[in-house]
């Protein structure tokens, strides 16, 4: 369970790093968009863990081996952003949020069941 602090900090991180994409980091995603679904933050505030979606992009795994490669230029646009509100800037981490591919699967599994119809009960074979 996150600190109110944690979701707090949370919150202007993702909030931040969705700005920074959109203005600085253009050339990473291309025609593509991305998402920041979440940012889940470490207890001593030193780690943030980023969980991203993206739309309209072929190969979403050649995106993420890019923003771990400039992840130092990333954190260091996010401390020209924050520097003045915290004391600690947290390393970053970035993770794929396969939510929607997730879901869509379950979705496609219940859709696939076949649920026969109840046995009638006696009771309702007297109506």
């Amino acid at each position: 369970m996150e600190s109110k602090r944690q979701q707090k900090y949370g919150r202007q991180i993702q909030k931040d790093l969705s700005d920074i994409f959109q203005k600085e980091c253009k050339e990473i995603f291309g025609q593509g968009m991305v998402t920041i679904t979440d940012v889940k933050i470490s207890p001593d505030l030193s780690a943030a863990r980023c969980y991203l979606s993206f739309l309209l992009v072929d190969n979403p795994q050649r995106i993420m081996d890019e923003l771990e490669f400039k992840n130092k230029m990333i954190r260091n646009a996010l401390a020209n952003r924050i520097r003045k509100q915290v004391r600690i800037i947290p390393s970053l981490s970035f993770f794929l949020d396969d939510t929607a591919a997730y879901a869509a699967k379950i979705e496609a599994l219940f859709e696939g069941l076949v649920i026969p119809p109840a046995p009638l009960t006696d009771s309702e074979d007297e109506d």
